[in-house]
């Protein structure tokens, strides 16, 4: 059972908890956050499918999280923020086609990958030195960020390998036994990820075609 506000986390009632994916419970989101910052991990809600959070920050829970998701400990792991305003110390440059592409297309799904800089741990990049970036595009999403007061993965709740989550009663009991808590807002619509562009090449390079078509890219890069 729920103690005195705190989750008992060997209760999978407790574990699951619902959420209005337009305007969020400030109390819920606070819980979620209060786990993340005691380096625990949260499934929540984004765009197109259920992301696994852990604090950016903290090397240990991105293990966590590549651990749970038994992913390839050489593949980074990208992150969310909740505002323009927290790139410039997460990266060593902003290049000026990135910021042509975060004015067109931020917030939402489009990842961006940056030169990560000294504060993100090397595990959290995949020890290549870049990291993905996205400005949270989802309600729920943004709300949990704000609330951790940093930023943190949003990689998605899979294993590594398999076809991204849209409702909770589909996540891999894998996943679901080892998480912290796990933010329900119902189906999300799942139609491709994020589009990953990496921009410490010149011209940006298309890692992953995703929501945001290439040809959309391109043309706003186009003569730029």
């Amino acid at each position: 059972m729920c103690e005195n506000g705190r989750l008992h986390l060997s209760e999978m009632d407790c574990k699951i908890l619902s959420v209005d994916q337009e305007s969020p419970d400030q109390d819920t989101m606070s819980k979620a956050a209060d786990l993340i910052k005691e380096g625990g991990l949260v499934v929540f809600p984004t765009t197109s499918f259920y992301g696994l959070g852990a604090e950016a920050f903290n090397a240990e829970a991105v293990d966590k999280v590549f651990r749970v998701k038994k992913r390839d400990s050489n593949k980074p792991v990208l992150i969310l923020i909740a505002g323009i305003a927290e790139l410039a110390p997460l990266v060593r440059e902003i290049p000026k086609t990135s910021t042509r592409l975060m004015e067109a297309f931020w917030p939402g799904s489009l990842t961006l990958v940056f030169q990560a800089s000294g504060l993100l741990p090397s595990n959290l990049t995949g020890y290549t030195g870049k990291i993905g970036i996205r400005l949270a595009g989802h309600p729920v999403a943004c709300s949990l960020v704000r609330a951790v007061g940093s930023p943190i993965t949003g990689t998605s709740a899979n294993l590594s390998g398999q076809g991204g989550c849209t409702a909770v009663d589909h996540l891999d009991y894998h996943i679901k036994d080892q998480v912290d808590l796990v933010l329900d807002a119902g189906t999300l619509v799942g139609v491709k990820g994020s589009t990953v562009v990496d921009v410490t090449v010149d011209p940006p390079k298309i890692l992953r075609e995703g929501v945001i078509g290439a040809e959309r890219i391109r043309g706003l890069l186009k003569g730029y």
